[in-house]
């Protein structure tokens, strides 16, 4: 039977689930932040095998009222692949996934900093103002909410500018990860500037690879109050749309989506100054960011990076862009070629070349 719409009964339910989904989809957010508020990676973690319900509410101390509501918890989250349920002696447990694992505090690899930073209700609060965004030129979900800009809020609250650091920080080691395979992005080089590099742990990572490479953190001079150098690790406090240490190559990481293209043009620009003149070297430019590729991505992948779209424009009238967007900005900043890698599941590697 057909709707008044001409659309067949079927279409319009499907219509509904994907509103519902999406109306729900909060809720993910919340289950995320409640299993590392209740340490619940951290206690499998070191329960050391896969924990059944009742061991886990017991170290909750979880009221016996409650603990079907746990248990539908982990079910919804065990069917996303946050947990894997198994049987032991017959009763249902749950152990880590490569998601759980990566929510274990004391792990190197540990995003829980990242999910509670992003989670945390005084900024997410402001998603609520979206439509007052579509509207206001200029003015990004935080000015509205905030009354300031996110940098700004950052600037005046350091606890929140601590969460912040922490949580770059953390993301930077899975970036490193993945880095730690691209050598040869680095060999030949004398020394390197990490653009925007908050407390360091790219720049680190690169300068304990590469110990005759001299490597440069250019942030903010309050992130990098109170940092350890080392022999080949500085710091410097500045500015990058005022200027840029020299060096051979300059690593953006994570940066440029941050920003409109006349800021990100200025960037590039500033870059392409600090790369020139350089002992008659050809500097490069190393950038880390999205590639939005429709046609060769997954569908989860083009979802995720999408999703970030949204989210960059509405935090700093920032935005994720395709091979065709990032080549007008590489051109229009004066560079003339430029080579793209793949380096994790979502994040590619762009050489720019003036």
């Amino acid at each position: 039977m057909a709707s008044s719409n001409g659309r067949k009964a079927s279409e319009i339910f499907q219509g509904q689930a994907l509103i519902y989904r999406h109306m729900f989809a909060f809720i993910d957010s919340m289950c995320l932040k409640t299993i590392i508020e209740l340490g619940i990676p951290d206690i499998i973690h070191k329960h050391g095998q896969p924990i059944t319900l009742s061991e886990l509410v017991s170290i909750l101390h979880v009221p016996p009222a409650r603990v079907g509501h746990v248990q539908s918890l982990m079910h919804y989250l065990s069917h996303h692949r946050f947990f894997e349920s198994v049987r032991i002696h017959e009763k249902e447990a749950y152990a880590l996934t490569a998601a759980s694992e990566l929510l274990v505090k004391s792990s190197e690899l540990s995003l829980a900093p990242m999910v509670e930073y992003i989670l945390d209700p005084t900024l997410s609060a402001s998603f609520h103002q979206m439509k007052k965004w579509v509207y206001e030129e200029d003015l990004s979900v935080f000015d509205i909410s905030l009354g300031c800009s996110l940098w700004d809020f950052l600037n005046k609250n350091p606890a929140y500018n601590e969460s912040f650091n922490e949580a770059m920080a953390r993301d930077s080691q899975m970036s490193n990860l993945a880095l730690r395979d691209c050598k040869l992005v680095f060999e030949g080089l004398e020394s390197i500037v990490d653009v925007g590099g908050g407390t360091g742990a790219t720049a680190r990572m690169i300068s304990e690879a590469f110990p005759d490479l001299k490597c440069v953190v250019l942030d903010r001079p309050h992130v990098l109050e109170n940092l350890s150098e080392s022999n080949n690790l500085t710091y410097v406090g500045g500015d990058m749309f005022k200027s840029i240490p020299k060096a051979d190559a300059v690593l953006l990481k994570w940066i440029l989506h941050d920003w409109t293209d006349k800021d990100c043009i200025k960037i590039l620009e500033n870059c392409k100054e600090a790369i020139s003149s350089n002992n008659g070297k050809r500097g490069k430019i190393i950038v880390i960011d999205m590639v939005i590729q429709e046609k060769q991505d997954e569908h989860k992948v083009t979802e995720l990076k999408l999703l970030w779209d949204v989210a960059m424009a509405c935090v700093l009238n920032g935005k994720e862009r395709n091979e065709e967007e990032w080549k007008k900005l590489f051109m229009e900043a004066g560079f003339q070629d430029y080579k793209i890698s793949p380096l994790t599941g979502f994040l590619s590697l762009i050489e720019i070349y003036p």
